[in-house]
């Protein structure tokens, strides 16, 4: 029998809290073959990231124990002196965090960075190092890798940082790579890159990895087995094969239910909940579509036309103007009472600045937003105010948008009093209504954001935003930081909302899976421009734009058996929306695909990217 590259026995690590010891992982067991992959499982707070902190002897030593057994190759790591394995850490396992950015030191070049861990590690001179370093960015796909040695870290997109991070933990050639949340922060297509990167250099250097995540789509495309963890206990372990096709835990049942598929809404012409799973007996419903409460009769409650945004780049702090960044660039869509329509692109195409011009928090340039007939960009300020009743935005991070200071009761009630809609009486009654509604109980009003859950705190701000009864809410990546389970219940409670109050949604996200299970229409953006627009069956089943197609085609699908199936993954990074002062845009022309489908012509150019994409 193969000897495990890592063996995990009946690990346990505890803090102490309040002078007495509080354990977050209690017993768990598992090894991890040679080029193996494990993935461990589960959501915010199971306990995965504490035992991969605990496996790398990287929790806080004074307030922290860990107890049970670590061997790699059969060498225990938790009785090691310090010394030693600090020569572990590295050389033997290497670990990759889920936000590259604060991982990498902003004032030192990645190049300096890389070389470090060869210099102190490797023992290789300067000159060697730097060859080295060269060698491993052009491993991971970095362009023009000579030329970005010296770059710091804030020149690189979000996808080309994690790249750097793998460079960095693949400099020693470590025998296990740890890789927590690699790809939880970063868009579809940068996400399947990173994936088909990561399988690629373990086929090539034969190492073991460790695959911490809360997707189990990821799971589906990345692992060989799969320990699912719960409150800090491991339920489930097995194939990954096993463990999809027939789960025997009810929180495994639970978090697999939760996991929106592509193509599983084929054939519905609605939107429809997530199935709601028991976590103690594992039985579910049966959802069925949302009732339509779409008004096509009616005008719509929005009407975008010939919407731009750009930002202007000044040389100094007084200089001219070198460069705009074309953010938004003539966007035009409606919107109809009980409709939503999703927004989708990667990080930069304009999305969230298109939802955020709609609210005037951002200025537009030109074009006109007409909320229920009524121009928003023509409003005074004061007006403006009183008309943003009708519109409220849900932004992403909940906590970020939360007053700290504030309970959550004066957090819901605020909008009410201040356009004077209630009294402070009649404001509370509103309150404990609405924090129902979210399934929140009345008597935790007195609470302060920080003791809520993520979950919990998307739910207030939802609460808030519906607190004044609008017509328009702008969802801004509303569920992107959630864990599977509490964003298929948070969806759920918007479309129940929608269906009861007839809201309309403008849907702002790059998870194409929860798009198709929300949304009725759909609007595609690249580099600030919609290319495809039309009804949600239309979009999904039959993509007419190169961009289109990609977006969908990097998806991770949430099925073992495909696994091994290579992916056309393309490596083009997103182009820059930046333009020249005496740029003119090109007079952009559409085709009618179908009834309400429209798609952008695109010209050679696209054409060229396509081909690039399908060679990648």
């Amino acid at each position: 029998m193969t000897t495990p590259i890592l063996s995990v026995s009946g690990l346990t690590t505890s803090f102490r809290v309040e002078g007495a010891w509080r354990s977050v992982v209690r017993g768990a067991s598992f090894d991890i073959a040679p080029k193996e992959t494990v993935a461990l499982v589960g959501e915010s707070g199971s306990g995965k990231s504490v035992s991969a902190l605990s496996i790398m002897r990287l929790t806080p030593p004074g307030s922290s124990k860990i107890e049970g057994s670590v061997k790699l190759s059969g060498k225990e790591l938790l009785t090691l002196p310090e010394a030693r394995m600090r020569e572990v850490r590295g050389n033997d396992i290497a670990m990759i965090f889920q936000e590259p950015m604060t991982s990498l030191n902003p004032v030192l070049t990645i190049g300096f960075q890389i070389a470090e861990a060869l210099m102190l590690h490797r023992g290789l001179s300067r000159s060697a190092a730097e060859a080295e370093v060269v060698r491993l960015l052009e491993k991971v796909r970095i362009p023009a890798a000579k030329a970005r040695f010296h770059d710091y870290p804030h020149r690189f997109s979000g996808g080309m940082r994690q790249r750097v991070m793998i460079a960095m933990a693949l400099a020693c050639k470590p025998k296990l790579l740890i890789a927590d949340e690699p790809t939880t922060a970063l868009d579809v297509t940068i996400q399947a890159q990173i994936l088909e990167l990561i399988k690629l250099l373990q086929e090539e250097e034969g190492m073991s990895v460790l695959f911490i995540t809360h997707d189990m789509g990821v799971v589906a495309e990345i692992a060989d087995r799969t320990v699912v963890m719960y409150n800090g206990e491991q339920v489930e372990t097995g194939r990954t094969e096993d463990i999809f096709a027939n789960p025997q835990k009810p929180y495994t049942k639970a978090l697999l239910s939760a996991v929106p598929r592509l193509g599983s809404m084929e054939g519905r012409r609605r939107p429809m909940r997530f199935p709601v799973v028991d976590r103690k007996t594992g039985l579910s419903d049966v959802p069925a579509e949302t009732a339509d409460t779409v008004a096509a009769s009616e005008r719509p409650v929005l009407e975008v036309a010939n919407l731009t945004t750009r930002f202007e780049i000044r040389s100094g702090l007084l200089g001219s103007v070198s460069g705009r960044v074309h953010a938004v660039e003539n966007v035009s869509f409606s919107l109809l009472s009980g409709e939503t329509l999703a927004l989708v692109g990667e990080s930069g195409c304009g999305k969230s600045t298109t939802g955020r011009s709609v609210m005037r928090l951002i200025e537009p340039l030109s074009g006109s937003v007409l909320l229920d007939g009524e121009d928003v960009l023509k409003l005074d300020q004061k007006t403006l105010r009183e008309r943003r009743v009708r519109m409220q935005m849900i932004f992403q991070d909940p906590f970020a948008s939360l007053n700290p200071r504030m309970t959550v009761g004066t957090a819901v009630a605020e909008p009410l009093l201040i356009n004077k809609l209630a009294n402070r009486r009649e404001a509370q009654e509103k309150v404990a209504d609405l924090l129902q509604r979210v399934g929140l109980q009345p008597d935790m009003a007195s609470r302060f954001p920080h003791e809520f859950s993520g979950g919990q705190r998307q739910r207030i701000a939802i609460a808030r935003a519906l607190a004044v009864e609008p017509r328009l809410v702008v969802a801004d990546e509303a569920v992107s930081a959630l864990d599977v389970s509490v964003k298929a219940q948070v969806i759920n409670l918007m479309l129940e909302l929608q269906e009861r109050m007839k809201l309309a949604y403008l849907f702002i996200s790059h998870d194409m899976a929860v798009v198709e299970r929300v949304s009725h229409r759909v609007a595609v953006m690249y580099l600030g421009e919609i290319v495809e627009i039309g009804p949600r069956e239309a979009i999904f089943g039959n993509p007419q734009h190169p961009y289109t197609k990609r977006l969908l085609a990097a998806v991770p699908v949430a099925d073992p058996a495909r696994r091994h199936e290579k992916r056309p993954v393309s490596n083009d990074e997103i182009r820059s929306p930046v333009r020249a002062p005496d740029y003119v845009p090109p007079v952009r022309q559409y085709r009618e695909v179908s009834p309400g489908h429209a798609v952008m012509i695109w010209g050679e150019e696209w054409e060229r990217q396509e081909a690039r994409a399908s060679a990648a």
